[in-house]
């Protein structure tokens, strides 16, 4: 897809993201989007294009680092609802509960055991969600082995992506098709009528994130919000004084452009 032509569409999904937030706004409503799929798939762009036009206080983006000493001995689910959304909110969440059930598995991080539990305790916990009101939208990039193979190339290579590139990221590598089993019976044990999983192919990053951004358009439900015109009231010159001067001689950021 020609840049040009991505980038117009994005801006009028975008525009029509930010009348999305209006409603969420006014209505109350509360909204939970989680982003899973293998390392590389694209989670970071997409969710950046969702975000890039739109309040952070109605778009909170969420990304976990690891649990920490002390999280490691909470219950599981209980470091990811102080993070749920209030009333106004739609929460994007950059990996999620769903760890458990992708990486801690195939890595070593947890049981058989805490994987079979987590598999069938998390569509009740999730239908506790759907039930309290809000909208759950569970959306899985998949990504294939010959573009996994030439995105983590490039990370490589490049210094604006070496950061991306995680110890974690190479020892998954290897891992493929742990990462399928483990996909695989995710989507058998959560996939629900409440709360299913949508597959968004990701080869194509451009196409990817529109199509992304179309959905949640369409699977959000919103009206557009009536705003009054805003008119800029003339400003007052009372103690009126020369600001401009007044900060001369102060330091300023060197001007190199």
């Amino acid at each position: 897809m020609k840049r040009k032509d991505y980038e117009k569409e994005l801006r009028k999904l975008q525009a029509r993201l930010c009348l999305l937030q209006d409603w969420v706004k006014q209505e109350g409503m509360r909204v939970v989007v989680v982003f899973e799929g293998r390392d590389a798939a694209g989670k970071g762009g997409t969710i950046r294009a969702i975000t890039e036009r739109v309040s952070p206080r109605v778009f909170r983006v969420v990304a976990l680092p690891a649990p920490s000493s002390r999280e490691q001995t909470q219950m599981y689910l209980q470091r990811y609802v102080p993070h749920f959304p209030a009333a106004g909110e739609i929460v994007i969440f950059d990996r999620s509960w769903y760890n458990r059930a992708g990486v801690e598995p195939v890595m070593g991080f947890c049981t058989p055991e805490e994987h079979e539990r987590f598999l069938e305790g998390c569509p009740v916990f999730e239908k506790y969600m759907v039930d309290s009101g809000i909208i759950l939208l569970k959306v899985w990039l998949e990504v294939g082995k010959e573009e996994q193979q030439r995105r983590f190339e490039a990370r490589i290579e490049d210094p604006l992506r070496q950061w991306k590139l995680s110890p974690m990221d190479i020892k998954s590598w290897t891992r493929w098709y742990g990462y399928s089993k483990a996909r695989d019976q995710m989507f058998a044990a959560t996939d629900t009528s409440f709360a299913p999983w949508h597959i968004l192919r990701s080869d194509d990053k451009k196409r990817a994130r529109l199509n992304c951004i179309r959905f949640l358009l369409e699977n959000i439900p919103h009206k557009r919000v009536k705003h009054s015109k805003v008119k800029l009231p003339r400003r007052s010159n009372r103690g009126a004084y020369d600001d401009a001067a007044s900060i001369e001689g102060r330091n300023f950021v060197p001007t190199h452009y």
